[in-house]
């Protein structure tokens, strides 16, 4: 299996790296890295992980993390299987803090950047008016080289820093726990669920995965995510859930055995217990807030 965190990402001759990513499916490894990155979904569905944090994904996801911060945009299941009516798109941007020198944003007036890139160590999911002005930026950036590229980079670090059209990811305080030693673990794990969690879990097979028995693997898989094994599978369970309510094709109790519950009163306790709602609840807010059609359409 290849190692998650042998990226290509830095450039030998460029202070910054920006793709294009046009592939069947997005990179399937969790893995960090030492950069800042900021990546815009173009095109594909699925789960976002970031730190201790799991939610769908779809396109218009665009968010800025910083570095060390774990993270996996996992495509789909349809995205693997090969038809090429499934594709992904993306843009990414790549740096460390120290692209422009060691001291360059220690200077005074790059105060407000410097509070960015400590708000971007939870990551930061970036909506509204600065999404659409971000992305513009990003697509510009594509063409640009030299200092004109370094310019449009230092613009969009400016738009972030002087807005707050964002949400903090990951929760208060978190802070990595893993040692790069311990990734491949942790993506075996990560497969494991990723693959099964619509039909059933067993944990004594997650734990042989990840070498332990099934009490040491609790206690390691609790201090390292800020979750028990079993709230990581019930929010991806609910995430799904969420994706299925409101593509609203299924009934309710359908969409609660297709996300891998086993009864409805408990997909209906989980629900409202992560989202604050009921599911169907849920399917009605989403209803009321989505784009609908005018009269005259």
């Amino acid at each position: 299996m290849r190692n998650p965190l042998n990226k290509s990402i830095e450039s030998p001759n460029h202070s910054f790296t920006i793709k294009e990513l046009k592939e069947p499916y997005f990179d399937p490894n969790w893995h960090f890295h030492p950069h800042y990155q900021l990546f815009v979904v173009l095109e594909g569905t699925g789960t976002r992980f970031i730190g201790d944090n799991i939610k769908h994904f779809e396109a218009g996801d665009m968010v800025f993390v910083g570095p060390d911060l774990p993270h996996l945009w996992r495509s789909d299941e349809v995205y693997f299987q090969g038809n090429p009516a499934f594709t992904t798109h993306g843009i990414v941007v790549y740096f460390t803090e120290d692209f422009l020198g060691k001291d360059f944003f220690e200077k005074y007036e790059m105060t407000k950047l410097k509070h960015l890139f400590l708000n971007a160590s939870r990551g930061l999911e970036i909506s509204g008016v600065l999404h659409d002005k971000i992305l513009i930026y990003m697509k510009e950036l594509l063409l640009l080289q030299g200092f004109e590229a370094i310019l449009k980079l230092l613009e969009m670090l400016n738009l972030l820093a002087n807005s707050n059209e964002y949400d903090f990811i990951s929760s208060l305080g978190y802070t990595n726990p893993f040692k790069t030693s311990e990734t491949e673990r942790m993506h075996k794990v990560h497969e494991y669920v990723l693959n099964n969690y619509r039909t059933s879990i067993n944990l004594t097979e997650v734990a042989s995965l990840a070498g332990m028995a099934t009490a040491a693997f609790c206690r390691y898989f609790k201090a390292r995510t800020n979750k028990t094994f079993s709230d990581f599978v019930s929010e991806l369970r609910v995430g799904y859930a969420c994706k299925l309510l409101m593509e609203d094709k299924l009934s309710v109790t359908q969409v609660c055995y297709e996300s891998g519950f086993n009864t409805l009163s408990n997909f209906n306790k989980q629900f409202k217990d992560l989202k604050g709602q009921t599911p169907s609840q849920f399917r009605v807010a989403f209803g009321d807030t989505s784009f609908k059609k005018s009269p005259q359409s």
